[in-house]
Order: structure tokens, then C-alpha cells, then sequence
């Protein structure tokens, strides 16, 4: 290495558009204004830091004035016709006014004087109008080229009298390919998961990615590997940041806390890391898809990895991830113990509950919402389709009988169901050619036969068996024998049998009995305290602030005092609903309905609302509040 060591970032500096990376549209544009003699008089470089901005000004003078190569860049300002100016440290108005006497001057030995000024967001406003007026009407000979990261910052009408060119971020692979060009020229061994890493260091700035390269250089020598650059660049290893994703995934979080104490013991910033794991996760997020693979700014290996470490995670787990590490980051900067708080964040990471669970849960509570919901509706019809011969059977005995006073008896359970046509709820029991006998059991003619005469007149109110729900024996004769006081006793029997409660019924209401609010209101205790016992807190806390308000054909109406309550009330209605059957025995629906704001009273209101109202009655704790500044405390 010689004595006189030059930087690469001042060795290689673009002498021609060819050599400017990743700014074709700026290169294009002003070649094309050289070669058609279309030059402005005034050029306004904008991007961020390191892309090229003074080299492109640098380029298009030289190119201007047809200076030689052999004469670098930076030695333009020995030609008398290229200028630089700092404008961070020439920001006054009397530099302005040096500047206005020296334009007047034409060129010496070329066609244009150009005048680069650098960071030209930095001048004063003073400064700026006096600048105005030479920049709106300069000499033919004069060109001015302005560079700045902060273009917001400069006045509007000096921006409107110059050619703006927008420089961008200059791509990860664009930094590799230059990397690797100068790497060959000083014969420089280096792999490609090292030009990488520099590349995404440097963060789209080509000047910072050569300045990093000569960092690694001075550390590693001229053989450069990953492992080494890593540790001179104080860079958590996509290695290191693997085997913490593996361990996410295991839950191990006892090998998790003793990697993590590792890093920091080998001096690794937290925030650094944090930020790289955020990298890490989002390439994880994106490998999913393998039409978004070109995003991941990593080599082919890398990417092939990614996918297959990216198998293990869903896309909800990954976003989660990432909006937990994205918090940590904002809550360590001001944590007084950051490590504690990293190490917080890491646990949640491992301990997180993976939304497959979730969503398997999901899925059943679906399944049962939609069996809950529709196990009304479908009963009916599974008898019509599976047994329809059954329903014309009892037709058949119904047109065939004798005894004319059957009809009258038989149409008593008729009006019954007509009153309160609900479907029976649950399935019907399974027919059997003879009933089960319980004490005696009478004829099988005797007691089939009105039994399937009743089956067409519906099912009973409350869900429980009817007369229908025993069909006739296949060869029973469809009718009564031809005495009429044994078919008409037999009818009369079997109508006492089926108004018996069914011994599972274990409400407090039986079948027969009718309910009204005042039955409601008077059990409302009984159904709190059950409902603090089976269902959630939230959901009990909700139900104790309504009251009974209407009930009407099997609907109860309770009346909500806030829209919070009518809301979680009419989503929940179900479990509400359940625990109000399994008290009466009676399948009761439950709809919500919002109290009045003129109302409610002061019990219903937040302690706040409740202390404000409580100084508009009482005048005395009114002047308390406005002597002693009383407030209260929850």
C-alpha cells in the first residue's frame, strides 16, 4: 500500500455518466441537453446522502467544458472555470454578493463558468434573495448546479427557476455488482454473503458501501469472509438470527435467554438487533409467496432458506411478530432497563400462541354458532323427508274411523300446537312396532291406533314427544273395532298420557304452565347467580346492568342501560338464552333493547357522571369541589 493512500470512495469516483451508478434517467437526460446544445441555466440535484448528486454536478461540468480525465474530480476547481461552494459554511449574505461579482467574469479558457453549490438548502433566506435576482437573469456563460438532501427547504422561487432531477436510492444488487467490480481491481477475495451485508449496511448509499468496504478491508485484510466481517461490523449474522427463529418456533425459552445474553455479552446493540430481526422476519413474511422471493434482498442460498424456515410460521404469526418487535423498539429507547425490556420481548416471541390454534377454535365455535343457530329449523323438515309415509298414515286411520266422536277428542292437542307452533327442538324418540309398557300394557290395537291418529296433529309445545311420535305397526288394523267405547276410551287415555310432563323437564316452570314478565322478574335472582357461575365475567357483569323488560311469545326483552350492554347482549344472545332454558325448561329467546338516555339513572353512570351529578344536587359539596380543587380518586 503506498504512502499517499487514497479512499475508494475518492479513488473511484465516476469520471463520465457511463460510471454513475443507478442514475440513468439524470445521465440520459443531460447528455441528450449536451448533444442538442439545449443546456438550462440552472440545475437542482435533490436525493439522499451517498448516491451521486455532487458527482453527477462534477460529471456535467467537466463534460460542459471538455475537461481532460487525467484530471480528477477533485482537483476541478484548478481549471478557473468550475467552482465549488460549501453553502454550510458560505450561507451569508456576502458570499451571495462575491459570488454576483465573480459571474459577471467571463470564462478563460473554456465555454461556461459553472458554479456548483453544495448542501444549498443551508443558505439564509437573505441569501437566497440575493440570489434570486443573478439566477433569474444570469450571463450566457454561467451555469449553476445546486445539491441538496432537503429540498423542502429551499425557497419556491429559487426552485422554480431550476431543473430538478431526483436521484433514488441506489439498489442492494446495483451496490454488490460495483463492490465486486472494485473488489477484482485490488485484488480483493471476498464472498458474496459479505458484498451483501455491506450493501444493506450502506442502506441504498453507494459512498457509505464503499466507505464500509474499506472498513472491512483494514480489518479482514484482503481475504474477506462473513464471519469476520460480521464481528468488524458489530452485525448479528443472519446465522445467529436462524437459530433464534428455530427457537421461537421450539418455545424454548431457556435457550432463548442464554443466546440472548451471549449477543449482548459480545457487545451487540440492542436496537441494531432489533432492527435486523425485523429485516429477518419480513423476509420470512415474504418467502411465502414465491413470487415476492425477488424482494428479499439476500443471496440464492439465503432465500432458499428462508422458505423453508418460513414453513414453520403463518402469515398472521409473522405480522405478529413483527408488530411486537416493531413496539419493543419504540418502548427500549426510553426503557431505563433495556435489556429486561428485550428480554420481555423475546419471551413473547416464544411464548406466543400460534394462530392455527386460534384458528381451530374458530372453526368450532363457528360449527356450533351455526348448529345453535339453525337447530330449529332443520327438525321438521328431516322428519318430512325421512318418513313421509308416516304423516299419511294417520290420515288414512283419521278418514277410516268409525266412532264419530274421535275427531272432536283428537282435535284438543290440535289447538295446542296451533297456539304455539315452535318445532320440537329435539329429536323425536325412535319408533318401536309396541310401546314400552310401564305398569300394564293395554292391547296393542287398542293403544297404537289412537297413538298414530294424534301423530298428524303436530308436535307438543315444549319439545317433547307427542302423540304422532309413535307410529302404527306395519298389519295393525287402520280401524277401530266395532265397538266405539273401547276406541273412544282409548283415545281419552292416550291424550291423559301425553299431557304429562316428561320426567326431563327439570325447569321451574312445567310444560303446561304459562309464563309471564312477573315470572321472569321474580326468578331473575336465581338466573344472576346462575349466570355468574356458567357464564364469563365480562358477560355477567353485562346482564346484571338490564332488567326484564317485555316477554312475548317465548321472547324476553331486556332493556340495556348503555349501547355497550344492548351490543354485547344482542351478540351473546345464545349464551344468555341457555343458561335462561336450563333455569325455566323453556326454550326463551333473549333480545336487547337500549334504555333512553333520559332514563338512566344515577346508578347507571360512570363514577365521574355520578360525582357531577351529585355536586348539581347537593350546593354544599359544590362549593367544597370549587374551594379545595376536590377530585375523585378510583
Amino acid at each position: 500500500m503506498s504512502e499517499h493512500y487514497k479512499a475508494l470512495t475518492r479513488k473511484y469516483r465516476p469520471k463520465s455518466f457511463e460510471d454513475i451508478v443507478s442514475q440513468e434517467h439524470v445521465s440520459s437526460t443531460l447528455k441528450n441537453a449536451i448533444a442538442n446544445n439545449r443546456l438550462s441555466h440552472a440545475y437542482l440535484f435533490c436525493g439522499p446522502r451517498g448516491v451521486g448528486k455532487t458527482t453527477m454536478a462534477r460529471v456535467l461540468a467537466r463534460a460542459i467544458n471538455d475537461v481532460e480525465d487525467n484530471i480528477d474530480g477533485e482537483d476541478l476547481n484548478k481549471t478557473l472555470n468550475i467552482f465549488e461552494i460549501d453553502a454550510a459554511s458560505n450561507n451569508k449574505v456576502e458570499d451571495i454578493h462575491a459570488l454576483r461579482e465573480r459571474v459577471r467574469i467571463p470564462p478563460q479558457n473554456g465555454r461556461y463558468k459553472v458554479y456548483i453549490v453544495d448542501e444549498v438548502h443551508m443558505l439564509s433566506k437573505s441569501a437566497f434573495n440575493a440570489l434570486l435576482k443573478t439566477l433569474e437573469e444570469p450571463p450566457e456563460h454561467a451555469i449553476f448546479i445546486f445539491a441538496t438532501t432537503e429540498p423542502h427547504k429551499i425557497l419556491p422561487t429559487i426552485l422554480s427557476r431550476c431543473q430538478r432531477f431526483d436521484f433514488r436510492r441506489i439498489k442492494v444488487d446495483e451496490i454488490v455488482s460495483r463492490l465486486r467490480f472494485i473488489a477484482q481491481e485490488e485484488d480483493i477475495i471476498i464472498d458474496d454473503e459479505s458484498l451483501h451485508v455491506i450493501a444493506k449496511k450502506a442502506d441504498g448509499a453507494l459512498r457509505d458501501a464503499l466507505g464500509i468496504f474499506d472498513q472491512a478491508i483494514a480489518f479482514c485484510g484482503l481475504n474477506i469472509s462473513s464471519e469476520a466481517l460480521y464481528k468488524a461490523l458489530n452485525v448479528v449474522s443472519s446465522v445467529r438470527m436462524f437459530e433464534i427463529m428455530e427457537l421461537i418456533e421450539k418455545r424454548d425459552s431457556s435457550s432463548g435467554i442464554r443466546l440472548l445474553n451471549g449477543l449482548l455479552q459480545e457487545g451487540y446493540d440492542i436496537l441494531e438487533f432489533l432492527n435486523g430481526l425485523t429485516e429477518h422476519l419480513r423476509n420470512l413474511y415474504l418467502s411465502k409467496d414465491t413470487k415476492n422471493t425477488f424482494l428479499i434482498e439476500a443471496t440464492e442460498e439465503q432465500r432458499a432458506r428462508y422458505q423453508n424456515t418460513g414453513k414453520a410460521f403463518s402469515n398472521d404469526d409473522l405480522l405478529r411478530m413483527m408488530h411486537i418487535v416493531s413496539e419493543a423498539q419504540f418502548k427500549i429507547r426510553d426503557a431505563q432497563q433495556p435489556k429486561i425490556q428485550f428480554e420481555i420481548t423475546m419471551l413473547k416471541l416464544m411464548h406466543m400462541q400460534r394462530s392455527g390454534g386460534y384458528q381451530a377454535l374458530m372453526n368450532e365455535l363457528k360449527h356450533l354458532n351455526a348448529s345453535l343457530s339453525g337447530k330449529e329449523l332443520p327438525v321438521a323438515e328431516k322428519k318430512t323427508e325421512v318418513s313421509p309415509e308416516k304423516k299419511e298414515t294417520p290420515a288414512k286411520s283419521y278418514e277410516r274411523a268409525d266412532s264419530p266422536s274421535e275427531p272432536e277428542i283428537a282435535k284438543e292437542p290440535e289447538t295446542k300446537a296451533e297456539a304455539k307452533p315452535e318445532p320440537n327442538p329435539r329429536p323425536a324418540p325412535q319408533q318401536s312396532s309396541t310401546p314400552t309398557p310401564k305398569s300394564s300394557s293395554p292391547p296393542v290395537d287398542a293403544v297404537s291406533t289412537p297413538k298414530s291418529t294424534g301423530s298428524s296433529l303436530g308436535s307438543d309445545l315444549f319439545g317433547k314427544p307427542s302423540l304422532g311420535n309413535l307410529s302404527r305397526p306395519e298389519g295393525t288394523v287402520t280401524s277401530l273395532p266395532g265397538k266405539e267405547e273401547v276406541g273412544q276410551a282409548s283415545v281419552v287415555g292416550n291424550l291423559a298420557l301425553a299431557s304429562k310432563p316428561e320426567p326431563e323437564s327439570k325447569g321451574l316452570f312445567t310444560a303446561e304452565q304459562s309464563i309471564y314478565l312477573h315470572d321472569i322478574q321474580n326468578i331473575w335472582p336465581q338466573y344472576l347467580n346462575k349466570a355468574r357461575n356458567d357464564l364469563e365475567q365480562v358477560l355477567y357483569f353485562t346482564i346484571q346492568r338490564t332488567t326484564p323488560a317485555d316477554y312475548n311469545d317465548q321472547v324476553l326483552t331486556l332493556e340495556c342501560t348503555d349501547s355497550f350492554a344492548y351490543e354485547l347482549i344482542e351478540e351473546r344472545r345464545a349464551d344468555y338464552g341457555k343458561v335462561l332454558q336450563e333455569l325455566c325448561g323453556r326454550n326463551i329467546r333473549i333480545r336487547g333493547k337500549l334504555k333512553q338516555q333520559t332514563q338512566i339513572d344515577i346508578e347507571a353512570l360512570d363514577p365521574y357522571q355520578r360525582f357531577k351529578k351529585l355536586q348539581e344536587k347537593d350546593p354544599r359539596l359544590r362549593s367544597i369541589v370549587e374551594i379545595f380543587g376536590a377530585e375523585i380518586e378510583l
